[in-house]
């Protein structure tokens, strides 16, 4: 166990680590560690997270008041504490902007599961939360609907939030789903995702109920694991809709399932014409 200091010098390196990767510029992002029932430990506001010193570092009750500190507590502090309030088996939250992972919250694109054997037992499915001004209530209660079944949210426009039992945990979701969104673009670029198939995928969460870790696809009778997001059934009514990385309807997938890139309805029709016009051609050099 650490003491109270400690967890004050955690705060301030994982700050550190935030900052260096690019997942904070200037003062953005916040983090916190849950001390006992009654007090949070928090980063302070408009301090960048790359220079935080443990004299900073701010202490508030389970209502955001400040107990402790010369700084003034993040300003976002309401949304840490909807997660603690929900999910007692936390400990730690870091709130950061990662630009991958922010791209999809921005374009509001759900995050694609059944391509990489870590996300899928580390973090599982991801939401996205919908837009709310940051730093009310409002804000704070976007996460609710989500927080039982997932360790890492994406915010809407905004960034992300992950958390833990321990501090680095919350922090290494933090890592683990940019280098994720990274992957896929690149992916993407490249021309097509190849996903897993349902029973891939069921392999790899029976590995992750044995390694401790919960998934709410477990706990769902006869889920199609890589078919819809389980957040399309009933947790909020903001289900944004695959674009970039939505999937052929109908698509049989064994190993591995390669979805090409995709069109839109004018695309497919250039593509059609184009395609048609090139074996009119040959057929008419094949006469002559």
């Amino acid at each position: 166990m650490m003491n109270e200091y400690q967890i004050k010098q955690e705060i301030c390196e994982i700050g550190r680590r935030v900052y260096n990767r690019g997942f904070a510029a200037a003062n953005d992002g916040n983090i916190s560690v849950r001390l006992n029932a009654k007090e949070i430990i928090c980063s302070p506001t408009m301090v960048s997270k790359g220079f935080m010193k443990p004299d900073d570092i701010c202490k508030v009750d389970y209502e955001g008041k400040q107990l402790a500190g010369t700084r003034k507590r993040s300003s976002e502090i309401l949304l840490h504490l909807s997660v603690y309030k929900h999910r007692p088996d936390v400990m730690a939250v870091v709130h950061c902007h990662p630009p991958h992972a922010t791209a999809f919250a921005v374009a509001h694109e759900p995050i694609p599961k059944c391509v990489l054997p870590e996300v899928e037992v580390f973090l599982g499915e991801v939401p996205i939360a919908v837009y709310e001004t940051p730093g009310g209530q409002k804000f704070a209660d976007t996460i609710v609907p989500y927080l039982k079944d997932c360790n890492t949210i994406l915010l809407a426009n905004h960034g992300t939030v992950t958390f833990g039992p321990t501090l680095e945990k919350a922090y290494w979701n933090s890592e683990i789903i940019d280098a994720y969104c990274r992957i896929l673009i690149l992916a993407k670029q490249l021309g097509r995702v190849n996903y897993f198939s349902d029973g891939k995928t069921k392999e790899l969460l029976d590995l992750k109920k044995k390694l401790g870790y919960d998934d709410p696809r477990l706990r769902l009778e006869n889920c199609d694991t890589c078919g819809n997001s389980i957040f399309d059934r009933g947790y909020s009514e903001f289900v944004p809709e695959a674009v970039a990385f939505a999937k052929e309807q109908g698509a049989a997938c064994s190993g591995a399932c390669p979805v090409p890139a995709e069109a839109n309805g004018q695309d497919m029709d250039k593509l059609v014409s184009a395609i048609t016009d090139q074996v009119l051609a040959a057929l008419g050099g094949a006469r002559a």
